[in-house]
């Protein structure tokens, strides 16, 4: 049985080139369109679409307005957003995901760009993916993020002469940045760690990332920048395209190294280039942990930094959006503990040396 499709898009060439795309997998189906928001709500009763593709920029009624009538009229609808690579694009794609679209894909500047073999690739696999998706789980982890939070702010050289003992390492892909707010916000500001982590994104959508962590949380979350060195209470984003390891160097401080090398696994950030340096790391205790995402990328990683006396934990299927990661990572014998999302902070605290 096919899944059948709502495209929601302004723009008519747009929504033609979606469809095209849509309709070259045997297993979708196009049901339908929308030029905005008002336009699909009408539609949505009639059509009940399996998945809705939704623009974030749109007149009339934007992706964002949209989303949250989807929400509560169709809660059992997932929604992929459609996002320019603009700083309002990713902003707005941010909190579209807080809300609970379950993912996003970015339109190239060139709007010929999305006849490239890999976008179309990207845009089938993640509509498939989200047909599949259980949305249960997005509605919990929507209502944690809407659980208010006392944070305090500390300056941002606090801890920049400290010694840091402790290397935490996250990956994470589909259903990544909601899984991180419930996790990195409830961080406590005087952990003894630097937390490096890699979401699977473009360049200016995991800056809005680490702006909106850094926003919520008490630790200070920034995207990294090539050669700085890592600090106590600071938490690092891969920034989009560009590989994160973290290097050892004289004095036993840990820089971070940014590279432009090929994609690994068809990705860049890589997961597994970044844990595989982490593993590489002496005398600093190592915790590894993947979180929800479609793929494998991580399992090598993780599994080397087992190896190497660190402690690894996985997310587990009942509280991912996408159980791909972690499982690829369990059956690689790589993880010493699964948990549900809402376990993770605590035991990174408790593994975490003062």
């Amino acid at each position: 049985m096919s899944t059948r499709i709502l495209i929601v898009d302004d723009s008519a060439f747009m929504r033609r080139v979606i469809k095209d795309i849509l309709m070259q997998d045997k297993d979708l189906e196009v049901i339908g369109h929308a030029r905005n928001g008002k336009d699909a709500l009408e539609k949505l009763a009639d059509l009940k679409p399996d998945v809705i593709t939704l623009d974030v920029e749109m007149p009339i009624m934007d992706g964002i307005e949209t989303l949250k009538q989807i929400i509560n009229l169709y809660p059992n609808i997932p929604v992929v957003m459609l996002s320019g690579l603009t700083k309002l694009g990713a902003d707005m794609t941010m909190k579209a995901l807080e809300i609970g679209a379950v993912d996003f894909i970015e339109k190239p500047k060139s709007i010929f760009n999305m006849d490239a073999d890999d976008k179309k690739e990207e845009i089938i696999q993640k509509v498939k993916v989200a047909s599949k998706v259980k949305l249960n789980v997005q509605k919990k982890i929507v209502k944690i993020l809407n659980t208010p939070k006392k944070h305090i702010k500390l300056d941002g050289n606090y801890n920049q002469n400290s010694t840091v003992s402790n290397l935490v390492s996250i990956g994470t892909s589909t259903g990544g940045p909601r899984a991180l707010q419930s996790i990195i916000p409830n961080i406590p500001q005087d952990i003894n760690a630097s937390i490096v982590v890699v979401q699977h994104m473009p360049r200016e959508f995991t800056k809005s990332l680490a702006d909106r962590l850094n926003s919520m949380s008490q630790i200070n979350v920034k995207e990294a920048e090539d050669g700085e060195i890592l600090k106590k209470g600071y938490c690092y984003i891969a920034p989009g395209d560009y590989h994160m390891t973290v290097i050892e160097k004289s004095g036993g401080k840990l820089h971070i190294k940014l590279n432009h090398e090929e994609k690994v696994s068809g990705h860049r950030p890589s997961v597994d280039v970044m844990m595989d340096s982490v593993s590489k790391i002496s005398g600093y205790k190592k915790l590894g942990i993947i979180l929800t995402g479609m793929g494998g990328d991580g399992a090598k990683g993780i599994k080397k930094i087992r190896e190497n006396k660190g402690f690894t934990i996985a997310q587990d299927e009942e509280s991912c959006v996408v159980f791909g990661m972690p499982k690829v990572a369990i059956n690689k014998g790589a993880i010493d503990k699964v948990l549900p999302l809402d376990k993770i902070v605590y035991e990174i605290i408790t593994n975490v040396e003062v």
